[in-house]
């Protein structure tokens, strides 16, 4: 077993453990691997491993690895996304964390209505409200949900965050029951199911997952320092 594959064995196995502390059912949590800056060789890897999804952060690196890889897996695109890129994301990802401006989600609804495909995305919000940081301030959120709701070929299937980062992950927990709570909010106005909630990366993925995380974004955990 190569070591990549004794990693994604020991993520899982704390992934699952996570879920069955939280009351949850651990085949509702899915792992996103973060293959930034990853080679085509230790994502095979990871394929040959059972690992399906992959998180990426830059279009052109992503675009090579999924020529080379082929449509077997699914592909995420994670990082901050420039709406002159629109529609090169909605040819290559299957969904879309990171859409935080209407502006950018006009884009991609022109981008995907000339390739006639609904587009699966998230709305990234800013709990915390950073500057380095992208993402909607949560009380922006349900006015630009309506708006994006509006276009025919996107699909809001949840919300994204990317809390402050600390060593402790109960000092990063309060901002993903922080984002549950906001798509609990949603709900309440009749806004959607929004079944997806993706937080939680290598060093708190276990507490995103006891507050409700369904996407969980692991790199180094799984591929080693970057």
């Amino acid at each position: 077993m190569s070591q990549i594959a004794r990693n994604l064995e020991e993520v899982q196995a704390r992934l699952t453990a996570a879920a069955r502390r939280g009351g949850r059912d651990p085949a509702a949590v899915k792992l996103v691997a973060v293959s930034k800056t990853v080679d085509v060789g230790r994502i095979q890897e990871a394929l040959a491993a059972g690992q399906k999804i992959f998180g990426e952060n830059y279009l052109q690196e992503a675009r090579t690895k999924i020529a080379a890889l082929g449509a077997g897996p699914s592909w995420h695109f994670i990082g901050h996304l420039q709406t002159n890129k629109a529609r090169a994301a909605v040819e290559l990802f299957q969904l879309i964390h990171s859409v935080d401006r209407l502006h950018l989600a006009q884009a991609l609804e022109k981008a995907a209505a000339r390739l006639d495909k609904v587009q699966e995305i998230l709305v990234q919000v800013n709990l915390a409200g950073e500057a380095s940081k992208s993402g909607a301030p949560p009380e922006a959120v349900p006015e630009l949900y309506r708006a994006i709701a509006g276009l025919p070929h996107l699909r809001v299937v949840g919300l994204m965050t990317m809390p402050p980062w600390f060593d402790d992950p109960e000092v990063v927990r309060p901002y993903f029951r922080a984002l549950r709570e906001l798509r609990d909010r949603l709900r309440q106005l009749d806004l959607g199911p929004l079944p997806e909630l993706s937080m939680g990366m290598s060093g708190d993925f276990e507490a995103a997952v006891e507050e409700g995380a369904t996407l969980v974004r692991v790199g180094t955990a799984i591929f080693g320092q970057r």
